[in-house]
């Protein structure tokens, strides 16, 4: 008859094996290894234990073994297991990262673990794990654009100064355009989710014209105004000034967060914009849209409202969009900037230089 392993627990044992419990950053194979210690050391037996916890009795008597007799590091490491461990020379784990940081394949943009496995003679998942240990990722890609505009500090420190430190008596509206929203219908019927199977929608699609949004995301609220328009000329733009114009308190002064498209500087808007001086454009860098707080909003509709949606006109298009800022607006996300001016020039600097070191 087999004994089970008597466990007596000193307090630091003890407090250590309960620490390994509550903390939720522990793998759960080791919490479980602790609970089984605790509950021996408190006298259980090992079927009581295996019940309590749903694992099976030799689990129990294996671990209360290794405490017996390695105590904590028993159960913190697992023993070394049979068959010849995965074994890849030096010298060849070197040649396989220098091979995929300065080459490429022939004929291709980059490698594949089958590609670099046949160049070398190994496996696959031998190239995976090399990779993998020195974080390698050849299949991705990071987009990037850093500005090339002569005044890019001043204007940085002009919008992010309105972010940050808005002025008194006024509205700090970031504005832009979202052109051509396509009005897509699906050619068959989509089926809705049920349990156990996601929804369906067919990949090919019938365009049923575009729309352009027009939109105002008030910095402070978060709420929206918006219009959609059938063009995107100096023509609308006007319009939807005269839109904000209406639409906001006359006593407080407008101050206008938007890109540099010829249409927002359009002869005919500086003769408008100069008649309304309420009116104050701050236009961020070139290449710059994340510098543009309602480029946020417009990630929420596309995800919300655009991507999925299915349109058999452009009326019902933009009904949609009207719909989705009215229900928006009743219960605003406000976007807070937190990046400050020193912080963002300090990462450009260094950007600029990796680049020059190219």
């Amino acid at each position: 008859m087999r004994v089970a392993s008597e466990i007596m627990l000193d307090t630091g044992e003890r407090r250590c094996l309960e620490r390994l419990v509550r903390s939720p950053k522990t793998a759960q194979r080791l919490v479980e290894r602790a609970k089984i210690i605790l509950a021996a050391g408190d006298g259980k037996e090992s079927k009581t234990i295996a019940a309590e916890l749903g694992c099976s009795q030799i689990c129990v008597s294996k671990w209360r073994t290794r405490f017996s007799l390695l105590r904590l590091e028993g159960i913190e490491k697992d023993a070394p297991r049979s068959g010849r461990p995965p074994v890849v020379r030096d010298g060849k784990a070197k040649e396989i990262i220098e091979k995929t940081l300065k080459s490429k394949p022939t004929g291709q943009t980059h490698w594949s673990t089958r590609g670099m496995a046949k160049k070398f003679g190994v496996g696959r998942m031998t190239v995976q794990r090399i990779w993998q240990a020195n974080q390698l990722k050849p299949h991705l890609i990071r987009m990037f654009k850093l500005s090339n505009d002569p005044l890019f500090v001043e204007k940085l420190v002009d919008v992010v100064g309105l972010y940050m430190n808005p002025p008194e008596h006024a509205l700090v509206l970031a504005v832009d355009e979202k052109s051509q929203i396509q009005a897509l219908d699906r050619t068959q019927a989509t089926l809705p989710m049920n349990r156990g199977r996601n929804g369906t929608m067919t990949h090919d699609y019938k365009r049923n014209g575009t729309t352009t949004l027009f939109a105002a995301l008030n910095v402070g609220e978060g709420k929206i105004i918006g219009r959609c328009m059938a063009r995107h000329r100096h023509q609308e733009w006007l319009e939807f000034l005269k839109v904000l114009d209406t639409e906001t308190p006359p006593e407080l002064a407008l101050h206008l967060i938007a890109d540099n498209y010829a249409t927002h500087k359009h002869p005919k808007v500086k003769k408008w914009l100069a008649k309304h001086p309420r009116f104050h454009m701050h236009f961020i860098p070139t290449s710059s849209s994340w510098l543009n707080l309602v480029e946020r909003w417009f990630r929420e509709l596309t995800d919300k409202c655009i991507r999925r949606g299915i349109f058999v006109s452009v009326d019902a298009l933009q009904k949609s969009i009207a719909d989705f800022i009215k229900a928006f607006n009743v219960d605003p996300t406000v976007y807070k900037w937190t990046a400050k001016t020193e912080e963002i020039l300090a990462k450009i600097k260094r950007a600029r230089a990796v680049l020059d070191n190219q």
